[in-house]
């Protein structure tokens, strides 16, 4: 797993050197720039909402008089820090809200990067066909569904573990590395797709190589340290990255 963990991260810096090659920039800044801004105001919008829900579902469970009745330095420190942890990861459960919508949207444009990433690749077109197009499109979507399904589960099941205390407090990294997993659990079923793999068949793949994903889904979330031009990169950086991650796991099995 460590091997597919450097092969995901270096698949990035490759990925940069094959988009500059290949003049490949249009199909990086349309998406990205689309994701940029979705980006900055889904996140306005969660900081300005969370801290209200957080502050209403405290006091719906009587939590605030209870800490003030105690009137304990140590029970507080634990209710603040237990505070910053649980909206962490309401931070991580909505940007897999916001990360699926996108996924589901740019689904067509992600799909034809990938195609097109491994045709340069392998020196040759793919045909286009509108229907193995759309049928590409829809396995893609659901295939998005699927895994916020799934991880909106391990989500709930993480928030109630942050809830324990002092224990509760590597939910976060938990959290962080279920989102790695399935965003470049997305990024892989393109390729996996394209070589006729079956949704059963793409799962049980990428489950087997589950540093690849988590790797991919990594440096795209920290590109989102960069502001702005991380912004703008990531989404189609993965699709490349992920794309070239496989292709080298194929030539250096």
């Amino acid at each position: 797993m460590l091997k597919e963990l450097v092969i995901a991260i270096e698949a990035y810096f490759r990925a940069h050197r094959f988009i500059v090659r290949h003049k490949l920039w249009k199909w990086i800044l349309i998406p990205g720039l689309l994701y940029a801004l979705l980006f900055v105001t889904g996140m306005w919008l969660f900081w300005t909402s969370s801290g209200s829900f957080l502050n209403w579902l405290f006091e719906l469970m009587g939590i605030r008089a209870w800490l003030e009745s105690m009137r304990s330095e140590w029970l507080n420190f634990l209710f603040i820090t237990g505070s910053l942890i649980f909206r962490l990861i309401l931070l991580f459960f909505y940007f897999s809200l916001f990360k699926y919508l996108f996924l589901i949207v740019g689904a067509p444009l992600f799909a034809y990067l990938s195609e097109k990433t491994e045709s340069i690749l392998e020196d040759r077109d793919y045909p286009f066909s509108m229907p193995q197009f759309l049928s590409d499109v829809w396995r893609g979507i659901r295939l998005a569904l699927r895994n916020l399904l799934w991880q909106t589960v391990y989500t709930v099941t993480i928030l109630l573990f942050s809830l324990v205390p002092v224990v509760g407090w590597v939910s976060p990294l938990i959290a962080f590395l279920v989102e790695c997993y399935y965003y470049g659990f997305s990024m892989l079923d393109y390729s996996a797709e394209r070589h006729k793999l079956s949704p059963s068949q793409s799962i049980a793949f990428i489950s087997g190589q589950k540093g690849l994903a988590i790797g991919n889904g990594m440096v795209f979330y920290l590109l989102h340290l960069l502001p702005l031009v991380g912004w703008v990169l990531a989404p189609a950086y993965a699709v490349v990255a992920a794309t070239l991650s496989l292709y080298h796991t194929k030539d250096n099995p």
